[in-house]
């Protein structure tokens, strides 16, 4: 991480970023974010780029310079063009539905599981079996997405859960596939 931390980061048109001692707000058209870093990294925002500086050479202020480096990288892309991830259902019966701004999920429980997005998260469904989770904070689309992975995991055997777009899932042999291929 020490050698990411020495990159700029350059602001594209629309956004800009201001430094309020150990933060950073940055503006743009799809919102604004407050990036909080460690005081052993100073950031100056000059010439359209935020660069950062460690104050130290120990081996926590290398790993504060490049995680500081990359979280405002993260709010620079976030909030000129955001963060998206789809998730696909699969299973007889299983399917999604929106009820005002939380998602309501039918995934083979008794009772139907409700999930609301995260503060500056939109989570829409084009139809019943797709999710997309949309925001400009990085952090807040992955762990909602997450949470919405989290309630049903995709199964080996058959298949059946929720799963990221492009997610390959491994499957394995049921019992009855496993006993006639030993005949």
């Amino acid at each position: 991480m020490a050698r990411i931390g020495f990159k700029p980061v350059v602001l594209p048109a629309g956004v800009t970023a201001t430094v309020n001692g150990n933060s950073v707000a940055v503006k743009g058209p799809k919102g604004e974010l407050n990036v909080s870093f460690s005081g052993d990294v100073s950031v100056e925002v000059k010439d359209g780029k935020i660069t950062c500086k460690r104050n130290g050479d120990d081996q926590i202020d290398l790993e504060n310079h490049g995680t500081a480096r990359a979280n405002l990288a993260n709010a620079v892309k976030g909030v000129s063009t955001g963060f998206k991830k789809e998730l696909e259902i699969s299973g007889i019966g299983y399917r999604a539905a929106m009820r005002g701004t939380a998602i309501v999920l039918s995934v083979g429980f008794s009772h139907e599981v409700v999930i609301e997005p995260l503060k500056g998260v939109k989570i829409s469904c084009p139809d019943e079996t797709h999710i997309v989770v949309e925001g400009s904070d990085k952090q807040a689309v992955g762990q909602t997405s997450a949470l919405i992975h989290d309630t049903k995991r995709p199964e080996p055997y058959g298949g059946k859960g929720i799963k990221y777009k492009g997610e390959y899932i491994i499957r394995k042999e049921g019992k009855r596939a496993a006993a006639t291929a030993k005949k």
